[in-house]
């Protein structure tokens, strides 16, 4: 019989080289048996080693770790063999190795065999009826050897693999077919907080946090009962009961017949949330980021894995997922041709029309003709480079006038006031105190002086100053909130957006023109009342503008007729034609990008637009083993026409709506006006029979910490999540979080501050003062604001 040699196995990839098996044989005497055994091993290649007594088969094992020990249970009289057995068995090396009882052959063939239950208990594996024909003792190696010694080296290579997933950064959990967790990693007891005695034997579901949607839940369950794989995003509760965002795979393992055995789940550790919310206490942390000791990637990760858990998902959003799923197993011409599908996907108008070149070389009459038509840009259908000729002649020019820094229309007490205007936590109300309920005049002055508005529009302080003035007398005071303290809460948002370094480097001096004018004029002319209450009580401005973003749409036409009524105030009169159609465009935009009905398509638009392009630098850089993308490719691609206008509309969303990211003394502020001008218009509502829009905002019944959770939960966390991710912002994202746990704690132990039951006192706009170079225009406009205010 030829010597058989040694043969590869796979154990699913891995690739395991079978060594020669090695044999003990553990026999008090040299007989047939023994011998059979000893001639089958030599004729197979196997290593064999004899013991005659149970010290030296002990000691032999412990030297040499045989996968196979044969005992000789004929005998007892030499030595104990079962006790031989157990001292084998409790030795560490013995855990893979196949331990065989040999038993006297019973003599007749009708008597029944004696169970092997005893030989299992004390640790034998097989039991080999004594034969000492070489041939059977052939057989009986060459079956353990290709079943249970084959089975056993594959468990010893899984230790191998189990060392591995202890070694990873990824959380790693398995569970059962019944979703009982059996094992994690310690990045996973690192990452959430609960050890593996913790978690052993509970189902892996319930450690999921409420805050995921019921869509996510059904399409993981969905997936896996397909036995296919799901990979996104969902919230994780730690051990502390904090919930955070993480990125994580689910792959069912079929078993026999196609069953799931296993559940598998890995979570990326792209995000360091282990400390998340620790970090975000951290003020010391928060300053080395500031300070660029501590690289911004991580925190864009961070911000990048939580908005994959939006608490709503549009549409188009869906789709996008679904085409960045099936790139993935892709041929690469496919995953070209989707990846200009995405292109065209992310852009923010989906159906402007795009004339091609040939077409437009070839009948230049008819493109001027169509261009006309279907465009309201009367320099849309020319080459895309003209619009950016344009912006960059204008920048030039801008940047030939040197920047007003000093007014003497500000007092001193003002201007004292004013000197930390450029920091986040820059405290607006007590300016609207100082000022008399002016702060956007002299916050606008000082602000637009920073960026050098009057450079840009190449006018006088003073006429700047006019212009304020009497945009600041059309916002009504007697509103809570909707007032010019809200308006130049706003533009010092914005002013401070503009200063990040992303900012600055992808926007140009006529976007900043651009989004300034827009903070200060958003609301302008704001009667207190919702566009859904304009639109049920049918007044004048829900007709004018056929019930379609009423409000936003009021604002950016009142600031044009405004401002073109006395060359005294026009801040554009300077301007040539082309630059102030294109500053005039970008205004009106940011300023109807404020509408909340289309939040969640602006807010998709910039995720699926900016945040991706970065998102895809940092995976290329990752890939090339760089710490940080291409700065400047990525700027470059950032600062198309398209790109910059999705930047500008997130831009004054956020500062919009920030009083949720202010200190927490801000935050109560802005929160008790918003809820006493809501409950006002809901006693109106009440009291002309319409339909109330917001029930919530009852006097006799609403929570002002519970309104403040529900915004934060379902409009503030994903929008400044999107935009930490572009530009860094860890000081806001900071009050933010202790924000919410404020308002979340105050919701548990409500407190008599928050008391909306007395209706709230308005004011009249008689009490405003009027710029003295526009007194005239400033009265008529107040005029015209009183109608209006009688009618709303």
């Amino acid at each position: 019989m030829s010597v058989i040699s040694n043969s590869d196995v796979m154990l699913g990839p891995m690739k395991l080289k079978q060594k020669s098996m090695s044999v003990l044989l553990v026999f008090p005497r040299d007989d047939y048996q023994c011998d059979g055994f000893q001639r089958a091993a030599e004729t197979a290649g196997y290593k064999c080693n004899v013991a005659r007594n149970s010290d030296g088969a002990i000691d032999c094992f412990i030297n040499k770790q045989h996968d196979v020990v044969i005992i000789d249970l004929r005998n007892n009289k030499s030595f104990d063999a079962e006790a031989v057995c157990r001292s084998i068995r409790g030795t560490k090396a013995s855990e893979h190795t196949v331990i065989v009882a040999v038993t006297k052959h019973h003599g007749q063939v009708d008597k029944e065999e004696p169970s092997i239950l005893p030989l299992l208990k004390t640790g034998f594996n097989r039991r080999y009826i004594e034969n000492s024909n070489v041939g059977s003792c052939m057989n009986e190696l060459l079956q353990i050897e290709h079943g249970e010694y084959l089975s056993q080296q594959k468990l010893r290579t899984c230790n191998a693999l189990f060392n591995a997933i202890d070694c990873v950064a990824d959380a790693v959990e398995i569970s059962n077919e019944d979703h009982e967790i059996q094992y994690v990693n310690p990045a996973y007891e690192h990452l959430t907080g609960y050890t593996l005695e913790e978690v052993i034997g509970k189902d892996s579901r319930e450690l999921r946090s409420e805050r995921n949607k019921a869509e996510i839940n059904d399409s993981i369950n969905c997936q896996i009962k397909k036995g296919k794989k799901w990979e996104g995003t969902y919230y994780v509760r730690r051990k502390s009961g904090d919930a955070y965002p993480q990125h994580c795979k689910i792959c069912p393992v079929l078993g026999p017949g196609g069953k799931t055995s296993h559940y598998v789940s890995v979570r990326s550790s792209n995000m360091d949330t282990s400390n998340y919310f620790e970090r975000l206490k951290d003020t010391e942390y928060f300053s080395q980021v500031a300070n660029g000791s501590i690289h911004g990637i991580t925190r864009r990760r961070e911000s990048f894995a939580r908005i994959h858990s939006m608490t709503i998902e549009a549409p188009i959003t869906k789709v996008i997922n679904i085409i960045n799923t099936a790139q993935e197993n892709s041929p690469i011409t496919v995953a070209q041709a989707l990846d200009k599908v995405l292109e065209i996907l992310r852009t923010s108008e989906l159906y402007s029309p795009y004339f091609a070149q040939e077409f437009k070389d070839g009948d230049p009459m008819t493109s001027d003709y169509l261009g006309g038509l279907v465009s309201q840009d009367a320099k849309r259908h020319l080459k895309d480079g003209d619009l950016t000729h344009i912006t960059h002649k204008t920048v030039h020019q801008a940047q030939s006038h040197l920047p007003h820094t000093s007014s003497k229309l500000i007092p001193d007490n003002i201007r004292n006031l004013l000197q930390r205007e450029a920091e986040w936590d820059f405290d607006i109300i007590e300016l609207e105190r100082v000022t008399q309920k002016r702060p956007l005049v002299y916050l606008g002055l000082r602000t637009m002086a920073r960026f050098d508005v009057c450079g840009f529009l190449n006018i006088s302080e003073s006429c700047l100053a006019n212009w304020l003035s009497v945009i600041e007398a059309n916002y009504h005071s007697r509103n809570t909130y909707h007032n010019s303290t809200h308006a130049a809460d706003v533009l010092n948002s914005t002013a401070y957006f503009l200063n990040k370094e992303k900012c600055k480097a992808i926007l140009d001096h006529m976007d900043e023109v651009a989004a300034l004018i827009a903070a200060a004029v958003h609301d302008l002319d704001h009667p207190g009342r919702s566009n859904a209450y304009l639109i049920n009580s049918k007044h004048e401005l829900s007709i004018l503008y056929n019930d379609i973003a009423v409000l936003e749409s009021h604002h950016a036409a009142l600031t044009f007729k405004l401002t073109s009524k006395d060359p005294a105030l026009d801040i554009f009169k300077n301007l040539d034609r082309e630059t102030y159609r294109v500053l005039r465009q970008a205004i009106i935009d940011m300023v109807l990008a404020t509408e909340m009905m289309k939040h969640f398509e602006h807010l998709n638009k910039f995720v699926n637009g900016i945040n991706k392009l970065t998102q895809k630098a940092e995976e290329t850089s990752s890939l090339s083993g760089t710490s940080s993308p291409d700065s400047t490719t990525l700027i470059s691609q950032l600062s198309t026409s398209e790109n910059k206008t999705l930047i500008r509309r997130m831009l004054i969303k956020c500062a919009d709506v920030s009083n949720p990211c202010r200190p927490v003394n801000l935050c109560m502020e802005w929160a008790r006006r918003i809820a006493e001008e809501y409950c006002e218009q809901t006693d109106d509502e009440k009291e002309k029979g319409l339909p109330v829009v917001m029930p919530v905002f009852d006097r006799k019944t609403c929570s002002l910490p519970k309104s403040q959770t529900s915004f934060i939960d379902f409009f503030i966390n994903d929008m400044f999540d999107a935009w930490d991710y572009f530009c860094d912002i860890p000081d806001i994202i900071e009050h933010l979080q202790n924000n919410y746990k404020f308002w979340a704690s105050e919701e548990e132990n409500p407190t008599s501050n928050y008391d909306l039951s007395k209706k709230g006192k308005g004011q009249s706009n008689d009490t405003e003062p009027k710029s003295k170079d526009s007194s005239n225009l400033a009265d008529s406009s107040c005029n015209d604001n009183k109608n209006d205010e009688g009618k709303t």
